[in-house]
């Protein structure tokens, strides 16, 4: 079969995440689109929109010189950050939710400025806007995703993946994202991958080591999942685990179909970006 990104299958940790999850929660947000605006639709949450802040005031160091990263102070940049998902764009449903939020974010960007350990190194980036490889030609598959941050080692020419935590949850030891970052870095640059680390940023100044994982198992599970998928949707048969009534993963999707939710405006992907009301049973966000 002849490769075309066009008309590929898109893997990355979240898509693989939700098929995961609920196969009905994996169509509603990766396939579906909005008959009238055929745009895609996501629910946001303070959740999201706090990680979402964090991160971009952190990645964007990577593309600034060692010496200057930390001349502009990065509370600044967290309030720039803010900005774009206070009120109800990121979420939030009253001023006191979105203050301790904030009051959170910021208390992890202190701790960066204060221990900025490995932002303070030498750091490559993936000349690709979103790093992606051909995980299967023959079936049509991608593999994508971003790295926070990859940190680079000149003495042995190898980087460290780093993946910045803002949830406050520890990863789960079953998650797929660590495998998925090893290949996506193993297969979007040359230098080899010496070590990998989270930082959970709610509450240690330290790296949290992680042993990397096995490159040929990860391909194969992950390439299993993909072909899984690839099924389902040929026979466009992504059904809830839990019947018609739904789970915890659609059914807040199902809502915004039923025209529940706010829209409250478009992501910079384009998608059409909604809210739903205190009472409804979102599932729990997943800060990457």
């Amino acid at each position: 079969m002849s490769t075309d990104k066009y008309t590929a299958l898109w893997l990355s940790h979240s898509s693989i995440s939700a098929f995961l999850e609920c196969p009905r929660s994996y169509y509603l947000k990766n396939i579906y689109k909005d008959p009238q605006t055929h745009h895609k639709i996501k629910i946001t949450s303070p959740a999201l929109s706090l990680g979402k802040a964090v991160h971009e005031v952190i990645e964007s160091l990577s593309e600034i010189k060692t010496d200057l990263r930390f001349r502009q102070p990065l509370l600044d940049r967290f309030e720039t950050a803010w900005k774009k998902v206070s009120g109800k764009k990121g979420g939030f449903l009253d001023k006191d939710t979105e203050y301790a939020y904030k009051q959170r974010g910021e208390a992890m960007i202190r701790r960066v400025q204060n221990n900025p350990g490995p932002l303070g190194e030498l750091a490559i980036k993936i000349n690709m806007d979103l790093p992606y490889y051909w995980i299967s030609p023959q079936d049509n598959i991608i593999l994508c995703g971003k790295i926070d941050w990859l940190r680079y080692s000149p003495e042995t020419n190898t980087v460290d993946i780093i993946d910045f935590k803002t949830s406050r949850h520890e990863e789960g030891k079953d998650s797929l994202q660590l495998p998925i970052y090893h290949l996506l870095v193993k297969n979007c640059q040359n230098r080899e991958v010496a070590k990998a680390y989270y930082w959970y940023l709610e509450n240690s100044d330290e790296l949290t080591p992680k042993k990397l994982p096995d490159l040929s198992k990860s391909e194969a599970d992950i390439l299993k999942i993909g072909k899984r998928i690839k099924l389902q949707k040929s026979l466009n048969k992504f059904d809830c685990p839990q019947g018609e009534a739904g789970c915890r993963y659609c059914r807040p999707y199902e809502r915004i179909l039923k025209g529940e939710g706010e829209f409250v405006g478009q992501d910079e992907f384009g998608a059409d970006v909604y809210i739903l009301s205190k009472n409804s049973a979102q599932p729990d966000a997943k800060i990457l």
